[in-house]
């Protein structure tokens, strides 16, 4: 490996200094890798000098994968640490092939699906439900642990959940308001807990696919560098021990996805969702925080309104509407239906505030156009100035 590719290795410089493909390809890597400090693992250096072939174009994703099968086949001797890495090494390939993938499905089954590739290799269970009931010590929770789902009613919670989310209409909803409601089906998603082992990472991967087909970027340092608060944040949503005067604080985990969406800078901090178990209700200084709002910066640094315009114009007039592009050049009194794509049109999807109808047939005569999640936030700003 050349002394410039040594010098990449942390990825952050090739988030900072590289060609987009390749600012995409660091990105997902330092988020897959992030994400193995959920369990504590460690990936290899072998895997992050294979990391930065794929990089660099040298090799594809999957030929990544086919050179940890064949490096790990050929150690001769595994132990524990060994075994840790391995996981580490494979689970972290896998999750960047899928964020370098832009399908999804909000549907219990695709939540399956991606628990099994990303487990794939590693696992034997990888994208089954799992068929007893588990309880896990919880350093958050001083060794207690959270109530997780029961083993039968696994996957009928999972569906109920997702069809729920679904179903939900964003219209006409504040920020803050969007926010929470993506907190709420995040904590619902962990706590069914479906699988034996990889929830939380699962959890994540789906999370971030989901937000992206909201027309969020969600890619960024946040759960490479803040995953084991993501989990401890998951936690503390999920548990209540009434006898000890605690109830649910869904708080940490609205800090994070403020910041993750609104690129806030709340403090992220594992130590502050420790509980104390002598404590009661008057001394607990998080007992009684589950209807406090986390501590927001003022709304104009949370902006979701874009710079350009154009865009802006755009979202005013779209608002909680379906368009077909006739339609909205009318409003806008536009007769250039190429000037109007280049300047408008285009630059709305690519930003993550607009999206078609029929993504798959994008050429349909009955083709409308329509707000994403992250449109309507960015509408509801302008309407409620």
């Amino acid at each position: 490996m050349s002394e410039n590719k040594e010098l990449y290795i942390d990825f952050e410089t090739y988030e900072r200094a590289s060609e987009p493909h390749k600012r995409e390809k660091a990105s997902a890597w330092r988020t897959a890798i992030g994400l193995q400090d959920v369990d504590g693992l460690r990936v290899s250096d072998y895997l992050k000098e294979t990391a930065v072939k794929h990089i660099e174009g040298d090799i594809t994703i999957d030929d990544v994968r086919d050179q940890l099968h064949t490096y790990y086949l050929s150690k001769t001797a595994h132990d524990q640490n060994d075994q840790d890495t391995e996981e580490a090494d494979k689970v972290a390939a896998n999750i960047t092939k899928l964020l370098n993938e832009n399908s999804f499905s909000l549907k219990a089954s695709e939540y399956l699906s991606i628990h099994r590739h990303i487990f794939e290799g590693v696992f034997k269970h990888a994208g089954e439900i799992r068929t007893y009931d588990i309880s896990k010590k919880e350093w958050v929770l001083q060794g207690d642990t959270v109530l997780y789902g029961r083993a039968d009613d696994i996957m009928e919670a999972l569906k109920y959940d997702i069809n729920e989310e679904r179903q939900f209409k964003y219209g006409g909803l504040s920020t803050d308001q969007i926010i929470e409601h993506i907190v709420d089906f995040t904590t619902m998603l962990w706590q069914n807990h479906p699988f034996r082992e990889g929830n939380t990472r699962t959890t994540a991967v789906f999370m971030i696919k989901y937000l992206r087909s909201m027309g969020f970027n969600v890619n960024n340092d946040l759960f490479a560098d803040n995953s084991w608060y993501f989990r401890n944040a998951l936690v503390r949503a999920n548990y209540r021990n009434p006898s000890k005067g605690i109830d649910v604080d869904k708080s940490f985990l609205v800090k994070f996805y403020r910041n993750l969406i609104l690129s806030e800078n709340n403090e992220l901090k594992n130590r502050c969702m420790l509980i104390d178990p002598s404590s009661n209700p008057s001394s607990n200084p998080t007992s009684s925080s589950t209807s406090k709002p986390a501590t927001h910066q003022v709304k104009e640094e949370s902006s979701l309104l874009p710079d350009d315009e154009y865009v802006v114009r755009l979202i005013n007039i779209i608002g909680t509407q379906k368009l077909s592009l006739k339609a909205m050049m009318e409003l806008l009194g536009l007769k250039d239906r190429v000037s109007f794509k280049k300047t408008s049109l285009s630059p709305s999807i690519e930003q993550g505030y607009l999206t078609m109808l029929y993504p798959d047939k994008p050429n349909s005569p009955r083709q409308k156009y329509l707000l994403t999640t992250k449109g309507l936030m960015a509408y509801n700003e302008l309407t409620n100035k």
